[in-house]
């Protein structure tokens, strides 16, 4: 397979900057590059300082190299779409200057990649996998986050780096409804899709049947694992999607529900072609763990037939 497999700092629980247990930047890159990793996402806004030189130093030192950057925030709001476009110079000011990643035979874009995430509403967190009663964006919102999901992908693309949307549990793109029409309103011209193999099990899709059916829009691919036990635990309960991760619902690849021989066989069916980045939300008090387990992904991942 022409693919590899990369990294993220959510799997040393990265998701929220402002959460004081997170670990150091320089740690995340020295344990990736541990791991065997040559390359991992930036992570949220905000983590990995917007500083050429400095983030240079340490990716040259760890030899490794950023997949992809990330918007994960409110994208829905009229009042932080100025936020979120400054967003989007500063992580493509950033990722376009860095050592690059060869580009795969076969692979549709070049890295690096922005993928972009609505998050940020508590009506929608305590729903997360629950479609029939999670609540929906009346036709005015709904139309004001495309608008908002085509503007930061115009920006992207301004600077030459490929947008992909990210179907996200807890955001106001989760479901499969939601997911085709955002397929249908937004061109693969302006945009692709980087789905997520965790994201789209927790929100009750199958990951195998959404990687079929959205193969010519896949330029990017997340793969996570989940906890059975934990998940219809935290699904029984009213409770926010990364409070579930923090008592453990999301695992190491291999050791959770989803069935990785069919997801590897679908892929190779499609022909993927690119970057794959192993993802584990998880409690960043934790993170001592993390090598450890990131490690079992790479192996078992390795294991049946992918490379790093």
């Amino acid at each position: 397979m022409g693919i590899k497999i990369c990294g993220a700092p959510c799997c040393w629980g990265v998701d929220d900057v402002n959460n004081p247990y997170i670990p150091s930047w320089e740690r995340v890159l020295r344990e990736a590059h541990e791991a065997g990793y040559r390359a991992i996402e930036l992570g949220p806004y905000g983590y990995i300082p917007i500083d050429i030189p400095r983030v240079t130093e340490e990716l040259n030192k760890n030899q490794i190299a950023i997949v992809a950057g990330t918007i994960f925030d409110d994208v829905l709001s009229e009042e932080n779409y100025p936020n979120l476009l400054k967003q989007v110079d500063d992580i493509c000011s950033l990722i376009t200057k860095l050592p690059p990643l060869p580009r795969e035979p076969g692979q549709r874009w070049a890295t690096p990649y922005m993928t972009v995430m609505d998050w940020g509403h508590d009506e929608r967190d305590y729903a997360a996998g629950h479609p029939g009663c999670a609540p929906r964006l009346d036709e005015k919102g709904w139309h004001q986050l495309i608008s908002h999901f085509k503007g930061l992908c115009e920006k992207a693309n301004s600077y030459g780096v490929r947008p992909v949307l990210h179907p996200h549990c807890g955001g106001y793109i989760e479901f499969g409804d939601e997911i085709d029409r955002l397929a249908a309103e937004i061109p693969n011209e302006l945009a692709g899709f980087c789905l997520d193999t965790g994201h789209l099990r927790y929100a009750g899709l199958d990951p195998v049947e959404w990687l079929r059916k959205y193969k010519d829009r896949l330029d990017y691919v997340h793969f996570k694992d989940i906890d059975e036990k934990v998940y219809e635990d935290v699904l029984s309960r009213h409770i926010r999607f990364f409070d579930g991760c923090h008592e453990g619902s999301m695992c190491p690849i291999g050791k959770g529900i989803i069935d990785y021989k069919a997801v590897s066989d679908v892929l190779q069916e499609i022909g993927y072609s690119g970057y794959i980045t192993i993802e584990q939300e998880r409690d960043p008090r934790d993170a001592d763990n993390s090598l450890r387990e990131v490690r079992a992904s790479v192996e078992y991942l390795k294991g049946v037939g992918y490379d790093i």
